[in-house]
């Protein structure tokens, strides 16, 4: 009588499926043939089975996306909140902060950040695995890839005001940002390292730690902020001593925290095998930096373009308080990314494959109701929050008519992150990044342009064709989803281990 029931969430995951094919057919997909684990979930048959699992992943997927939201919130803020006192400085003070923060930093954080993401998926599936010594490699050889980068990113940094000079900002922000940006220099190393061991503390579920640190790094920024800046008088340079310092220090407590053995086998010094695989590893450092920059670039043109409408300072800065908005959003999107890249790497290098697909339904439904309530919100409140950004009434009235856009584009934006969390926890970051090409640059960029310029739509008409470039890329994420073999990606897991330098076998004889 059980087995009459159709499990609502077994289709193309039957591990007999996998196991009764050929022997080649089998090679194809691994060199082992592989079995799930004992303690995966079992096939959901019906409501009070999915209520019971849902009940249990939503604690597991919270436990770790409550304190990734907020330290990703943390650290965000870091940067807005120099923003806030540069304009009490001056003037020109704001339009440097922020013109190297969002262009010269953003720029870098963005690929740094998307490289320091291949961790995710190989810490992450080996801690699932059982192979906690290759955390610490793992990390290693992320340091040296990501230092590479940055030296390699500094020459950006120590020419950003000839750069913003050929992308037609003043004179004046030019020179202020330039020098801004080569007293930054600090601040892209502290990157180098800080995004490899958020990598490895959150591979092994540390996120609450990162949380405290990142807490107390906000409240001691904002302080010695006010203090430097405007109480001493330092101006920007106060502003860049305080910003490099915050990101080192944190820096410094999370490696304190590291090297104090609460992580166990995970760190056990440094080796010399963080110097081997190293190109494979680039490889993939590179796939998860050009998958992650697409997206950010993507609305980063959609202020540009804003700009060479008729009404282009209304235009932009109507824009600009709507992108202000869903970046705030979107960390909160980026913390439940991080939570589930891990769940679903842990998972599957585990060999659990229905918890794997299980936690990324758990996530989809979680970031869609908070999506749902932050956009009725904004709908709501649509006649008086542009008036905390804005005094001019001709701003407030664009953002007033962008606001159902704003509300739709965080509902898509809050769910399309959890599904690159997806790829990401399962290695798809190469496939992912032609697909971000193919959606956003070939179809949603053209389409905004042609709705916006030719159409005669204006900024909605760019807004929504490069927010059907999204819509398509959800789409295609969804269908790749839906038709993964978790059995299989279970399996690649076992091989990635294995060609990084783990050995799964160890994974059974400390169970036993």
């Amino acid at each position: 009588m059980e087995n009459s029931k159709q499990p609502l969430l077994s289709a193309r995951d039957d591990g007999d499926q996998l196991q009764s094919l050929p022997k080649e057919t089998n090679n194809s997909i691994s060199s082992i043939t592989f079995t799930a684990g004992a303690d995966d979930i079992p096939p959901i048959t019906g409501l009070r089975d999915f209520s019971r699992e849902f009940y249990r992943e939503s604690k597991k997927l919270w436990y770790l996306a409550g304190p990734a939201i907020f330290t990703s919130i943390s650290q965000y803020s870091l940067g807005a909140i120099t923003q806030v006192f540069s304009g009490h400085v001056s003037t020109i003070a704001l339009a440097a902060v922020s013109v190297e923060n969002s262009v010269i930093a953003g720029f870098s954080f963005g690929l740094m950040l998307g490289m320091g993401s291949a961790l995710e998926t190989l810490c992450g599936q080996a801690y699932g695995a059982g192979q906690l010594d290759m955390l610490g490699i793992y990390m290693q050889r992320s340091w040296v890839i990501l230092n590479t980068t940055a030296l390699m990113l500094m020459f950006v940094y120590i020419f950003a005001q000839q750069l913003l000079s050929l992308i037609g900002q003043t004179a004046a922000i030019s020179k202020a940002a330039g020098t801004f940006a080569i007293w930054m220099i600090p601040q892209l190393f502290a990157y180098a390292v800080n995004f490899p061991m958020a990598k490895f503390l959150q591979a092994q579920s540390k996120m609450m730690v990162m949380a405290v640190i990142a807490a107390a790094a906000l409240i001691l920024h904002t302080f010695f902020s006010w203090l430097l800046m405007l109480k001493l008088d330092w101006g920007l340079v106060g502003a860049a001593v305080v910003l490099n310092v915050s990101w080192w220090l944190i820096d410094a407590a999370q490696l304190a925290y590291i090297f104090s053995g609460t992580c166990g086998r995970a760190w056990t010094g440094f080796s010399w095998k963080s110097f081997q695989n190293l190109w494979g590893f680039v490889r993939l450092s590179l796939a998860s930096a050009v998958m992650l920059c697409l997206e950010v670039w993507y609305f980063m043109a959609l202020i540009l373009f804003a700009g060479y409408l008729k009404n282009a300072e209304v235009s932009v800065d109507a824009l600009s308080i709507c992108m202000n908005i869903l970046g705030w959003t979107v960390m909160v999107a980026l913390g439940m990314n991080a939570a589930v890249s891990v769940r679903v790497s842990n998972e599957l290098g585990a060999g659990h494959p229905r918890t794997a697909k299980f936690s990324l339904v758990v996530a989809v439904i979680s970031a869609f109701l908070i999506s749902l309530v932050l956009s009725i919100i904004l709908i709501l409140t649509r006649d008086k929050y542009p008036t905390l950004f804005s005094s001019d009434s001709e701003v407030i009235a664009v953002v007033n008519d962008l606001t159902p856009m704003l509300a739709l584009c965080i509902v898509i934006n809050n769910i399309q992150p959890v599904l690159s969390g997806v790829a990401i926890g399962a290695g798809w970051q190469a496939v992912v990044a032609y697909v971000n090409i193919g959606c956003y640059y070939v179809f949603g960029i053209p389409l905004g342009l042609i709705l916006g310029y030719k159409v005669g739509w204006g900024v909605l008409g760019i807004w929504c064709g490069m927010l059907s470039g999204t819509v398509v890329q959800t789409c295609v994420l969804f269908g790749m989803i839906y038709k993964t073999n978790w059995n299989k990606e279970a399996s690649i897991a076992e091989d990635r281990i294995r060609k990084w330098g783990g050995d799964t076998n160890s994974k059974e004889d400390a169970e036993n």
